[in-house]
Parts: C-alpha cells; structure tokens; sequence
C-alpha cells in the first residue's frame, strides 16, 4: 500500500550529487595558473607561449567545462545555489582560456573591461559567500578565498605594475589561488570518499549560520 504522504515526496535526483566534478575541475584549472600567478614564465618567448596554451587548455577543459557540466547537473537536481554558482564561474574560465590564448600570441585584453567585470564578480561572492555560510563553515571560507582572490586583482588594476604593491597583490593571487586548490580537493575529497567509507575520513564541518525557522502559520 502507498503511503498517505507518498505522492507528496519530492523525487529523487536527477543526477549524483555534482560537486566534487566541479571542484576537481576548479583544482585542475586552477593548478595550471599557479606557475603564471607566480610569474614563473620562461625568458624564451617560444616556451613562454607554450606555457600560457597548455595553461589555457586546462582552463577551458576542466576549469570550464568541468565546471560547466557539474551546474547543469546542480540546477536539473534543483540545486539553484550550486548550480548558480558553477555554471557562472564556467563562463569566466572560458574568458580565462581566451585571455591565455591571446597572450600567447603577444595580445594583451582591454584591462579596463577586466576591471569591470572583477568589481561584478566580486558584488557576486560577497553575497554568495553570505549564503554558503549556512550549508558549511568549510564552503563559507572557499567562498572566502574566492573573494580574496578578486580583491588582490582588483588591488592590481590600482598599483603601480613598477611597483612593489603590485609584486606583492600578485603573489597574494598566487596563494589565493593555492588556497583555492585545497580547500576544492578537501570539498570534493570528503563528498567521495565519506560517504564511501561510511565514515568521516574528511570531517566536514556544519553550517556557519543558522537559518530562521519559518513564522508559525
């Protein structure tokens, strides 16, 4: 017999959950721009433009198309906040695949539209960061990392490129961008392997903030 309540259960996922597909693909994107965010690009012209094209490469398949996919498969899993947030940040890879590609070949995108489009994303993860708060402390601080990326590049539009502010807030991106990796392999890492081993081998802390209960009818 079908329970009373049956018809009312909402239905199962579409999908498995997609996260650690997108973190693994934002690790691997990220790890390829380690060595540019660190300015350890060769002297020899032509290694130097095969660096930015393998970089790019990585950007475009798994920053953004890992990434791309794992939204996709958030939001059809109804996942609004997840899917939101993978599916956006796989469009800014694709501009990171291109800007790589561009340098390359010795063409240097328009800074100020770059600048433009830091200061939007950052307005993005000031408030996303506010609303991962409430699933986990470990996703709040991700978010974190993320806005502290952005406010180092933002930082670079301002300084002097001669200068040593500037020498500085790149390196911050650089271990923001570290930052970034293990705390994505730590995320995905402990959505695959806890549930397998039926125990928390990654702990995974609990929400930062606590949601207000609905008013009483």
């Amino acid at each position: 017999m079908q329970a009373p309540n049956a018809a009312l259960a909402p239905p199962p996922p579409m999908f498995g959950e997609p996260t650690p597909l997108g973190l693994l693909g934002l690790s691997i994107g990220c790890a390829a721009l380690v060595p540019i965010a660190f300015n350890w690009i060769p002297a020899d012209p032509v290694k130097a433009a095969m660096m930015l094209k393998t970089a790019a490469w990585f950007c475009l398949l798994f920053g953004a198309g890992g990434q791309f996919l794992a939204g996709m498969m958030a939001l059809a899993n109804k996942n609004t906040l997840g899917g939101t947030l993978f599916t956006t940040f796989s469009f800014n890879w694709v501009y990171n695949w291109w800007v790589l590609d561009q340098l390359s070949t010795g063409k240097v995108p328009d800074a100020t539209v770059g600048l433009c489009v830091d200061l939007a994303f950052i307005a993005i993860f000031v408030v996303l960061t506010y609303a991962f708060g409430f699933f986990s402390k470990l996703l709040f601080a991700f978010l974190v990392d993320i806005d502290l990326l952005y406010l180092f590049r933002i930082g670079r539009h301002f300084a002097d490129p001669a200068g040593g502010l500037s020498g500085a807030l790149g390196v911050g991106v650089g271990v923001a961008t570290i930052g970034l990796i293990a705390i994505a392999l730590y995320i995905a890492f402990a959505l695959l392997v806890n549930p397998a081993a039926g125990r928390p081998v990654f702990p995974f802390p609990g929400p930062l903030f606590v949601a207000r209960p609905p008013p009483a009818a």
